[in-house]
């Protein structure tokens, strides 16, 4: 591909995160919100989200946090749910250019599901400065966002987190219902995580299993049912 072709300016960059970051914000007012509600105070909940770009796994991992979890269960807890982005990211070196080995660490750290769609989706490779552009505004949204619901929380009465608590649950609920509309495999895995978590939940014996290892086991077995009973054809190259 000839570098005139290569998409690799900062300011496009930043320009194409903006619509990520007025997503993250909401996400993680969330996150800081339910943080600070379960008892950490506002700069824990600001320096994980500083440290981490993961919403799926800093709730989880907010859940253990309060559950004075193992730490040998939060590894393999974190590891189960981000492990997609380990293909993610081997998915999207192939679109980079002139990345160092630096580079690509940095832009791991950022990597996620939408930073990932958009960079896949450009016409051309792209190169470090068009993907640090792309990554600066989702992260500021991400730990703003974790600030000003972190603050909110610590400044509202107590029924009033209570109440506002729920909102972690619509959030979940709006993230997973409209695909569940469109696909039944989709349908399937959440009713059977939901089956199986319950089970976890009441039945004597069962509902001993500590909650990292529930949400693990959880997770591999609605993933294993919905990769066997709906597996993806293989689209063979020309």
């Amino acid at each position: 591909m000839e570098q005139s072709a290569i998409i690799n300016r900062y300011s496009q960059g930043f320009k194409d995160g903006i619509p990520i970051a007025l997503g993250y914000l909401s996400v993680s007012f969330t996150f800081g919100m339910a943080a600070v509600t379960q008892g950490l105070d506002l700069w824990q909940a600001v320096l994980i989200s500083m440290t981490n770009l993961t919403s799926a796994g800093q709730f989880a991992g907010l859940s253990l946090i309060t559950a004075g979890a193992a730490y040998y269960e939060m590894v393999l807890t974190q590891f189960i749910i981000n492990l997609r982005y380990a293909l993610m990211s081997v998915s999207l070196s192939q679109k980079l250019h002139g990345v160092r080995l630096l580079d690509r660490l940095l832009i791991s750290f950022c990597n996620t599901d939408e930073i990932f769609a958009v960079a896949s989706r450009q016409p051309a490779e792209v190169g470090r400065r068009y993907m640090y552009g792309l990554m600066t505004a989702p992260y500021i949204g991400w730990v703003l966002g974790t600030f000003i619901g972190a603050a909110a929380s610590s400044l509202l009465p107590a029924s009033v987190r209570s109440a506002l608590g729920l909102a972690i649950y619509g959030m979940f609920i709006a993230i997973v219902l409209p695909p569940a509309k469109k696909l039944r495999a989709v349908r399937l895995v959440v009713i059977i995580s939901a089956l199986f978590s319950c089970i976890f939940a009441w039945v004597p014996v069962l509902n001993h299993i500590s909650s990292g290892f529930a949400i693990i086991l959880c997770t591999l077995i609605a993933a294993a049912v919905g990769a066997a009973l709906f597996p993806i054809e293989e689209v063979q190259g020309e």
